[in-house]
């Protein structure tokens, strides 16, 4: 079995492409509020703070609360 070895074309590095910043910022302002909402529901959906009435919400995040060591009773 014969193989060949392809020359190389240039002598240059190859440079990743850049994203400009104004391209991330705003979906990392997006994915920052909505991991802070997320961390709320999580965290301190419950007793004076609470948005929502009742439990619902309490029980939809409970075993997230003690995975992320939140104590919750």
């Amino acid at each position: 079995m014969a193989q060949t070895v392809a020359p190389p074309t240039a002598n240059t590095p190859a440079v990743p492409a850049k994203l400009p910043l104004s391209a991330i910022a705003p979906w990392a302002v997006f994915f920052g509020i909505l991991m802070l909402i997320l961390l709320y529901f999580v965290g301190a959906e419950q007793g004076a703070t609470s948005v929502f009435s009742g439990t619902d919400v309490h029980e939809w995040v409970h075993d997230a609360r003690h995975l992320l060591g939140f104590p919750c009773h």
